[in-house]
């Protein structure tokens, strides 16, 4: 790869954390649809390096959350073994779906789904969630567990999982404070990034130096969004990115029945 196609990626990675920081969300569901689209990465390869990049944003987002005091450690002794578990169940599964490109992309668009309904009905609507006091992720140790398992099977198919469902999961299914939520997640999700990263390495879908630029640049992106949040109103940057995280799915979707959009 030229030295200018890694300083774009770079770029792309910056602004990816940086978005990240200031909605939440992680930046892995920007960099993949920039990797697999605007690179012509393959959908596989493009889930590989995307899930190793996030490695240093998880890294540096759970080092950051775990000094503010914002980690329930009593809940991750059950979140991430079974998210470990999931990712390498996930992987499996992944690594028989890696000739079936199509099928990688109509998952992959059907997941951004989600997240796209979730801000353009919290940016359009400008419904905002009351703040939840408590310092713990609440529910039963199983949910915990369950939704690890979960959260990290998705994440060995398709390489996303920390602020894209944990996050969503602890605050809409367990109704746990926002904060303990973000933290949690990201103390959480980096264990399940390792080892998925690792697997994918090993399985030979991860392009290692586009996803070390890609990393470091998030990783630098998302302390200066985290900066800039104060500055923007929440209901219009989820609306905004609403609609591009729709056509995001969209174009994912459409291209694996080959139109083009």
């Amino acid at each position: 790869m030229s030295a200018l196609a890694l300083a774009i990626l770079f770029v792309v990675g910056i602004l990816a954390g940086g978005v990240g920081g200031l909605l939440g969300i992680g930046g892995c569901v920007l960099m993949m649809p920039v990797i697999r689209f605007g690179f012509n990465f393959s959908p596989a390869l493009a889930v590989g390096t995307t899930l190793t990049a996030v490695v240093f944003t998880a890294a540096a987002g759970a080092i950051t959350h775990w000094r503010l005091g914002n980690v329930d450690w009593g809940a991750i002794k059950y979140i991430a073994p079974a998210g470990v578990i999931g990712v390498i169940i996930g992987s499996v599964v992944f690594y028989f779906m890696s000739g079936y490109g199509k099928v990688i992309d109509l998952i992959v668009g059907l997941a951004f789904l989600p997240a796209a309904a979730r801000m353009l009905y919290e940016g359009i609507l400008r419904r905002t969630r009351v703040e939840i006091p408590g310092d713990k992720i609440l529910g039963s140790n199983s949910t915990k567990a369950g939704i690890g398992g979960g959260v990290g099977f998705l994440t060995g198919i398709i390489g996303l999982g920390g602020g894209y469902a944990l996050v969503p999961s602890f605050i809409y299914i367990t109704r746990s404070p926002l904060r303990i939520a973000i933290g949690s997640s990201m103390a959480a999700f980096v264990w399940f990034a390792l080892v998925g990263a690792g697997i994918k390495i090993y399985q030979g879908f991860t392009d290692i130096l586009s996803a070390v630029v890609l990393g470091v640049g998030a990783a630098g992106g998302a302390i200066v969004g985290a900066r800039l949040v104060a500055r923007f109103k929440p209901a219009t940057l989820k609306a905004v990115f609403g609609f591009i995280f729709l056509y995001v799915s969209l174009k994912y979707i459409l291209h694996s029945f080959g139109i083009q959009i």
